[in-house]
Parts: structure tokens; sequence; C-alpha cells
């Protein structure tokens, strides 16, 4: 997912992509770790969304309090 996407969203649409993301994420470490996945970067592409995301929620939490 995009950044300029992500700040598109509202903080109640970026929690929900959060928990799905973070859900997922999971699952493709369980799998990949009982078996090999065919592409292994899904994992990494999931981790930096997660970030993304995670550091949008900080930065209007930041500008809420200013």
């Amino acid at each position: 997912m995009k950044q300029n996407v992500i700040r598109e969203m509202s903080i109640s649409e970026l929690r929900e992509r959060l928990d799905e993301e973070k859900k997922q994420l999971r699952k493709l470490k369980m799998n990949h770790a009982v078996s090999p996945l065919e592409n292994p970067m899904k994992i990494k592409d999931y981790r930096r969304t997660v970030a993304r995301i995670l550091t949008e929620l900080r930065k209007r939490e930041i500008e809420e309090t200013k």
C-alpha cells in the first residue's frame, strides 16, 4: 500500500486496516515457518505496510496534541 493512499484514509479506517494487515502478516509468518512460501518478499511488504500505517497514526496523534 502506498503512502499517499494511507494519508487519505481516516483514523478508524487506518486502525481497521492495521488489524487486517497484522493478521495477514502473522498468517504468512506461520505458513512460512511450516513450509517455505513461493514469494517470501510478501512478508517484507506486509511488515512495511504495518510500519507505514503505525507511522501515520502516530503522526496524526502528535498533530492533535499541538
